[in-house]
């Protein structure tokens, strides 16, 4: 097939006077080339498109593809990472990854929570908060905030966790003044943490393992921070964990395919599940456009963990995705 790659090249919006945490999401150049050497080995024929305006401006130049390789992240609003899909679709070009309902919904935390919640899926407690005043859940503390549509683990740190109900109105307040946009107000979870990385669609999607993380004496503690994934060579140690005789590996499993199919994500991506005090395990987040850094991203470290090849990875990719041609 003749693929097209579109992607958000960190470089380029560090060189266009963006900061480093609102281009953390972006890729870098060796990930695109890691994806464009894959496709070539499985021989298909790439062009590489890049972000949203140059997808505008090669469409209208009468572009096409039979296959558009999509892992663009987009800048601005809860909308941005649907804004590509949605471009695809309205010329009729297949891509990979989930559609633009999906990765609208997916980005906003707190809808995604209850549709998981409603679904019957088990997730903390959680509020959304949209004014500092209105910081008033109705569950008890400690608390974990994060902004409602962020990836990566922007913004959160150790002031994530907030253990007394008066301080929660000014943290909340804190988070917002940063990022422009509602709190993510959840019970915290003090428990195991799991990253399960999933392949396919629909009826056809399956788990390819699960690591667990675990925070190093040099991380911040109790939480996957930006900081901690940011430096995760130094703070973060991932191990494969199996469902067989672990009884919480097996309920975050179950739980992460069964929000999988219910949020109609496609292809491949992960969840992450965290434990309650009770070792029971709960739905925290989808991710449906998974970082493939061929060493960094957390889906490629658990292929490896279970034996599946970059190369491969990226065939199955395709292959689910060429199913909707």
């Amino acid at each position: 097939m003749r693929i097209g790659l579109t992607y958000d090249l960190r470089s380029e919006y560090l060189a266009a006077g963006y900061g480093e945490e609102e281009t953390a999401e972006f890729d870098h150049e060796d990930t695109v080339a890691a994806i464009e050497a894959a496709l070539a080995r499985l021989g298909h024929r790439t062009q590489r498109i890049g972000r949203l305006h140059r997808l505008v401006a090669k469409l209208a130049e009468g572009a096409r593809w039979d296959l558009v390789f999509n892992i663009a992240e987009g800048l601005f609003g809860i909308g941005r990472e649907a804004q590509v899909p949605a471009l695809l679709d309205g010329y009729q070009i297949p891509y990979t990854f989930s559609d633009p309902l999906v990765m609208s919904l997916t980005l906003d935390k707190g809808m995604t929570k209850r549709i998981i919640r409603d679904a019957g899926i088990p997730t903390s407690d959680f509020a959304v908060v949209h004014l500092p005043d209105t910081a008033r859940p109705n569950f008890a503390p400690p608390y974990f905030i994060k902004p409602v549509a962020e990836g990566t683990g922007k913004g959160i740190d150790a002031r994530s966790i907030v253990r007394r109900r008066e301080d929660l109105p000014t943290a909340c307040a804190e988070l917002m003044a940063r990022f422009h946009q509602p709190v993510l107000v959840e019970r915290f979870l003090a428990g195991r943490e799991f990253t399960v990385g999933i392949v396919g669609t629909g009826d056809r999607a399956e788990v390819l393992g699960t690591i667990e993380v675990h925070l190093l004496e040099t991380a911040e503690a109790q939480i996957y921070s930006y900081g901690n994934k940011k430096e995760y060579e130094t703070r973060v140690t991932y191990r494969l964990v199996k469902p067989e005789a672990d009884r919480a590996v097996a309920e975050a499993e179950a739980i992460s395919l069964a929000a999988w199919r219910i949020l109609g994500c496609r292809d491949a991506g992960r969840i992450d599940i965290r434990c309650d005090e009770n070792g029971r395990a709960q739905f925290l987040e989808v991710n449906p456009l998974a970082g493939l850094h061929p060493v960094h991203s957390d889906l490629p470290i658990i292929c490896r963990h279970v034996g599946v090849s970059y190369e491969t990875l990226i065939a199955r990719i395709v292959d689910s995705a060429a199913e909707r041609r």
